[in-house]
């Protein structure tokens, strides 16, 4: 079995990572995935949440992800991310804005499409804020 794993995380607007890694995690839909080489075949929506790539048994990158989807396979993790940002680049004021106006605007929502559009803006804000406040690795 290598002793890496090839990593790749593609945001729509590019490729943002294409390294061999240690390790990887992935926040997946119903809980975090350790991914190492030789992982079984898989593929997993991914919420908004953090990525750690590990290198050298540390963390080397955490990057925050606002959801998803990622393979996997023996050899490789890709994960594709609907918006991705190294969790250094949040802004905790700028989040907390954006959150505090989405609450307001959900109170008026006119319908279920802006209604739905608000709670995921609340769901990726919070998941920010936890990332900031609660980082696990």
């Amino acid at each position: 079995m290598a002793d890496s794993i090839q990593f790749e995380l593609v945001s729509p607007e590019r490729l943002l990572v294409s390294q061999a890694v240690e390790m990887v995690v992935v926040p997946g839909a119903e809980g975090d995935i350790g991914v190492l080489p030789g992982h079984a075949p898989l593929i997993s929506n991914v919420r908004p949440g953090m990525i750690a790539v590990f290198e050298g048994s540390k963390v080397a990158q955490r990057i925050f992800v606002a959801g998803g989807f990622a393979e996997v396979t023996p050899e490789r993790c890709t994960v594709l991310a609907e918006a991705a940002m190294p969790v250094e680049d949040i802004d905790r004021a700028a989040v907390e804005a954006e959150m505090r106006a989405a609450r307001e605007d959900l109170a008026e929502a006119k319908d279920d499409n802006e209604r739905s559009r608000l709670e995921q803006t609340l769901a990726i804000g919070e998941a920010k804020i936890a990332v900031l406040d609660n980082p696990v690795y």
